[in-house]
């Protein structure tokens, strides 16, 4: 029993998981911490004066617990964009070509599709003989069908 789950655990798409997990962690506190410090008070200048950030105060002055902060809601558009960017250019592209020189397509991108007639169902692969939701008959691919 302990074999195989030290066999699973070995298994090639684990550890690149584990491995890119680790470093996605990683770059995103750096990303968390740009923001905080960068994006952050640019965002809480644009509105100008003293004010705690970008927004507006709902109830009492001051009172940060009805503060309808904008400026934050924007630093962590920023802070998703960025962060998804990096999880893309550093872990995605590298390990797609990675798994091309071993002759594995990952990430690929979906096959056509085509509509099924019978119960417009949008998601049958163009090549599909038969719709796999009402198993209808499905004109072979470049054909037309005509009513």
């Amino acid at each position: 029993m302990l074999r195989g789950f030290k066999n699973f655990l070995m298994r090639g798409e684990i550890v690149v998981v584990a491995v890119g997990l680790i470093v996605a962690l990683a770059f995103s506190t750096l990303i968390k911490s740009f923001t905080d410090n960068v994006i952050n008070p640019i965002i809480a200048r644009a509105q100008g004066g003293r004010t705690v950030g970008l927004g507006w105060q709902l109830g009492r002055p001051g009172n940060k617990a009805t503060f309808l902060d904008i400026g934050s809601f924007i630093s962590a558009v920023i802070y998703f964009i960025i962060f998804m960017a990096v999880v893309y250019f550093l872990i995605v592209v590298p390990y797609k070509k990675f798994q091309a020189r071993r002759g594995v397509a990952a990430f690929k991108e979906p096959g056509a599709v085509k509509t099924c007639p019978a119960c417009l169902s949008e998601d049958i692969p163009a090549a599909a003989g038969k719709c796999r939701y009402c198993g209808t008959e499905q004109p072979a691919a470049g054909t037309t069908q005509h009513p």
